[in-house]
């Protein structure tokens, strides 16, 4: 593994806080019955999640569809996360689209639930990640 800056690493502490933050806003906002706005939180929490991993690689973009484009070349693609993170990634956008642009849309609470179960399972695995680089020496 690489060695990472300071400067990177701080930047992925911070960015990985804010995916924590989303994702219990999600939970927070579920509870409460407010699908609409848990699905953006859900989606924000995987967004800033995305962006703590690129951060080690100097990516960044201006366009969400740039950072998970680069996100999915870079690090599903060649098996350093799973599969099935893509379809999670890609729904979580979906969603999160419609539940902020489309006036008739409206958000379930099983689908809601499934987005923040995503969020949650694509959060540990850059949190291990992360990790795995924090530790390094």
């Amino acid at each position: 593994m690489p060695e990472y800056t300071s400067v990177q690493k701080d930047y992925a502490k911070y960015r990985l806080d804010k995916s924590k933050e989303d994702l219990e806003a999600a939970h927070l906002l579920f509870d409460n019955g407010n699908y609409r706005i848990a699905n953006n939180r859900a989606y924000y929490s995987i967004f800033h999640g995305l962006r703590a991993v690129l951060v080690f690689d100097n990516f960044d973009s201006g366009k969400h569809s740039g950072i998970i484009a680069e996100f999915r070349r870079k690090y599903i693609k060649s098996g350093i996360f799973p599969v099935e993170m893509s379809k999670m990634i890609g729904s979580a956008f979906t969603v999160r689209n419609a539940s902020d642009y489309d006036d008739m849309f409206i958000a379930s609470k099983e689908d809601t639930r499934e987005q923040i179960a995503n969020a949650e399972y694509v959060y540990k695995l850059i949190c291990a990640y992360i990790e795995k680089i924090m530790i390094k020496k």
